[in-house]
Parts: C-alpha cells; structure tokens; sequence
C-alpha cells in the first residue's frame, strides 16, 4: 500500500514533519540517499573501540528551546519533552567575541550587554543602546507577523509595522551605519557571521535580529548530543508504522498527468555508487525535503508556476571549512572553553576578512568560530574519557575547492591545511598554546565534502543566501505550485535547528489542519 506521504530527504525538517504526521496516523516513508539520517544534523563516527569519536557535521549550538517555544512545542506536541532535552548555555556569555584588543561575552540580559558595551565603547553608549532598542523592536514587530503573512490582510496592521516597512530591503551594516556605531562594536556584535556565513553587508537584517535575540532568549545544546534528536526522530517514524530507507537516492519524479505520484529512484552505497534496482515508489503526496531548485529541474522548470520560477532563482548561500578534531592531555575548561562558543577575527571589519577569505582564499588575518561540544553537556558518549573533540568552522569557496579536488588532490588537500594552519596559529596565540601537541585526531572538511555528504547543491550551507531579497515577502514556501508535491526544506522555509522544525511542523499544520505553532 503506498503512503499517505513519500518524502524525499531526511534532513531535520523532513523527519519533523514525518513523526507528526506519523504519529497522527498517516503512512510515512521517508527516502535518505545518505548511510546516515539527519541531513546536516547527522552524526559521523571515526575510531574503534574504545576510541571512537562522534562528531555532528553541522550542528553546534541551537535556540528557541524553551518549553514553550518552537522546539519545545514540537517535542510536546510529540510526547517526547523527557526524552529530548537540552542544556542551557551560560548566560553570564554563550558566545565570547574576540579580536585584537577587545573581549565581549554576550550575555542572555539585554541590560547586561547594553553596559558591557558602554564599558567598551563609553564615547558611543548611547548609540549602542538605542541600537540594541530598536533590535529589540524589530523583534516584537518580527514575532507579531503570522506564519504566512498575506498582503491584503497586512494593511489594516501596517501601522504596526512600521520597521518591518523600514528594514525590508535593509542589510546588517545599513543599520549600523544608521546608528553610527563605531566599527569595533559592529564587529563584536555581527561576530557570529559564521551562524549565517554572510558579512554585515550582505546580511538581511531580518534574519541577523532572528537569531541574535533567539540566542538572547537561550542557547542551548542537546543533554545526549545532536545524535540523539535525530535517532529519536527516527523510532518516532518507526514506531508509529512509517519507514526511513536509507541508501536510495531520487533520480527522477513520476507524475500521473499534472499531479506529481512518486518517484524513481535507485539504491546506492555509501559512496554514493548505485548498487541496486532502479524502482518506481508511489505516495499519495510527495514531499521534497532535497532542494527546491534540484526538485524543479527534475521535472522542468516548465510544470511550475511563474510565481514559483521566479522564487527558485535564489542564490545560494555559501558554504564553509570545517576541523574535526580530537585533543588529549589537556582541558580546555582551563583555557577558558566551558558552556559557550568562541568567534574571533583578526581583522577588524568583516567585510573585509569575509571577502579576503571567501573571495580570495586569503586567511592570513582569519575569522572563525570554535566549539567544544564535549564540554557543552555532561553526557561523554561523543569521546572517549581524558579526551575533548573540538572543532572550528570558518567560510570557503566551493569554486575553488570543487575546481582543486577534480585537477589536482595534492593541492586540494594543501588548501585545506593552509586554513587549518592559518586558524591553529591563531587559537596557539591566544588561547591554547601548544593545541597541536595535544591533538590526537584531526579530519577537515571544504565544501565539496558538504556537497558528497549532504547532497547540498555547491556545498551550501543554509540553502537560499540570508540576504535581503531572499528573506522578503518572496521567499520560496511549501507551495511548489505542482499538484502532490510539497516543498519542506530550508530554502522553502527557514534554515538552522529551530528553523528547520519551525519548517516541518509548519508544513503539517497546513496540510493536516492541526497548527500547534
């Protein structure tokens, strides 16, 4: 008997929106090209007992997990509140900005951080705490908009919209330069760049607000690890009748006229080499968790909509380096590491340091996040006791990395010792000499390995670029336009862990009736 739902992906948005129709009674399966399910929520492992090492391939903190916020509700609305929980960050600083000759810890107070700045910046405290105002305007006006907001029945509220109106074409840096901030405050509060990959000039100011006061609200990461949302997500599917395949991989869709009926698709291993049948799966809807744009060129661009072609021409967002890395013989809670995250730049405007590196490849003055999952819960299953995985991210050019894997493997790999190197020399500067010594294993990833392992179309990271004309009033949504085909992916929805469930679930709720968001 075919399903109620055939949903191609298994990316956290997808397996959202399948445990809730699942758990509701309807027929789930969900088809994963990939060994692992989770998209860039999956988890990896490396090692042989008792020296294995868990690393997730994306994920490193998260917000919007409180009991009655999106995530919290979506694991309510599952039964599933005590089986999933989460961490609290440290609210005295979840996040510690640094570059040279300035230190911010940003702190969940908004009081806190207002005369933490005053204290950096004094000359300019008045511009910094009307900035932090009207950030925190903009952020009642963003959550007072419905899920899906209509033109017309927007006009009667428009008054109060009035920074909505404002801001909607506007980037990061225009409202920094409208409230005059100096250029080192600027920089210690857009340094969280790699949570968008875009500097403050490319950045929609919508979406910066979003997550800088989500995470105000509360960072968080998973008590048992990332690895066990994704696993729990999964049984739920599981046990309520649903199935997760694993190892196939969408070549085509089939349609019955105009109405999309299935797919076609092929069995692989996990490199990705076909191994098995091609077959014909039938579903009464389809749900496309794989990219939009891919989606579409499948079928032809033709069978959409002009509205719906229009909004697949997105750019996509860019993609990053990633260092998985395993250190013993030292804690890093004695330099400073602990329940937050480090961002640091060398170069004081991130226009620039974002454009040398993207652009040009040039990480000789780097900007980078850090994180140290290991020490973000008490739960040690990610490594093994005496160890600590941490690990760095920082933008990269597909183009470039794509180019140097095909022509020239040496070269390609060199690249990516080059950034590695590059960010080491930084962190053994100021803040743990000697890491190298301790280091016990290493793994780098560039945006092709994003590309290989997830399916990501030039290895994006975020799917459509958080810029201001991808994040407007025409913004891809579920609607492909095509009869039987939903959209339920980043791009069509919203990106990151609370976004991607905000996506799934609100995708049930449309199609099921049942709105609990």
């Amino acid at each position: 008997m075919k399903p109620d739902y055939l949903i191609v992906g298994s990316g956290l948005s997808a397996l959202a929106f399948g445990a809730l129709m699942a758990r509701a009674g309807k027929r789930v399966t969900v088809l994963e090209a990939h060994y692992a399910p989770g998209g860039y929520g999956h988890t990896f492992s490396f090692g042989h007992d008792p020296d294995v090492y868990r690393f997730n391939a994306q994920l490193h903190y998260v917000w919007n997990c409180g009991p009655d916020e999106t995530v919290g509700r979506f694991l309510r609305k599952l039964e599933l509140e005590d089986e999933v929980t989460f961490e609290r960050l440290d609210s005295n600083g979840f996040d510690r900005m640094r570059m040279p000759g300035y230190a911010l810890d940003i702190p969940s107070d908004w009081d806190m951080l207002a005369s933490r700045l005053a204290a950096l910046f004094p000359q300019h405290a008045d511009r910094c705490s009307a900035f932090l105002g009207e950030v925190r305007r903009v952020e009642r006006e963003i959550d007072s908009l419905p899920p899906t907001p209509h033109a017309l029945r927007m006009i009667p509220r428009i008054h109060r919209l009035r920074r909505i109106v404002r801001y909607r074409n506007a980037t990061l840096q225009d409202v920094f330069d409208a409230f005059r901030l100096p250029l080192e405050a600027q920089t210690l509060l857009a340094l969280q760049w790699p949570d968008f990959l875009l500097p403050p000039s490319k950045l929609s100011f919508f979406a910066w607000v979003a997550l800088f006061t989500g995470y105000m609200g509360g960072a968080y990461y998973p008590t048992r690890h990332f690895e066990h949302v994704i696993e729990t997500l999964v049984a739920t599917i599981r046990g309520h009748g649903g199935e997760v395949r694993l190892r196939q991989r969408v070549t085509g869709f089939l349609l019955d006229g105009d109405r999309v009926s299935g797919v076609i698709a092929e069995e692989v291993d996990d490199d990705g080499v076909a191994t098995g049948p091609v077959q014909e799966l039938h579903g009464a809807e389809v749900v496309a968790n794989m990219d939009p744009r891919r989606a579409a060129e499948m079928m032809g661009p033709e069978r959409f909509s002009s509205r719906v072609r229009n909004q697949l021409l997105y750019e996509y967002s860019a993609s990053n380096f990633m260092a998985y890395c395993v250190v013993e013989g030292l804690d890093l809670r004695d330099h400073g590491f602990g329940r937050s995250n480090l961002f640091h730049t060398d170069e004081p405007d991130l226009n620039v340091a974002f454009e040398a590196m993207l652009e040009r490849g040039d990480y000789s003055t780097p900007s980078f996040a850090v994180t140290v999952p290991t020490l973000l819960t008490e739960d040690r299953s990610d490594c093994p006791a005496g160890k600590q995985i941490i690990e760095f991210l920082t933008v990269a050019n597909y183009e470039r990395f794509k180019n140097l894997r095909f022509s020239n493997r040496k070269q390609y790999n060199l690249a990516k010792r080059t950034i590695f190197d590059s960010i080491l020399h930084v962190v053994e500067r100021d803040y743990v000499p000697n890491l190298r010594e301790h280091m016990v294993f290493k793994m780098l990833g560039s945006p092709t390995t994003n590309e290989r392992y997830a399916n990501s179309p030039r290895g994006h990271s975020y799917g459509s670029n958080m810029t201001p004309a991808n994040m407007g009033a025409s913004r891809l949504s579920w609607k492909s336009s095509v009869p039987g085909l939903h959209f339920c992916n980043a791009s069509s929805g919203y990106a990151g862990f609370a976004g991607t469930i905000w996506t799934g679930s609100n995708l049930y709720g449309q199609l099921s009736g049942d709105i609990f968001l």
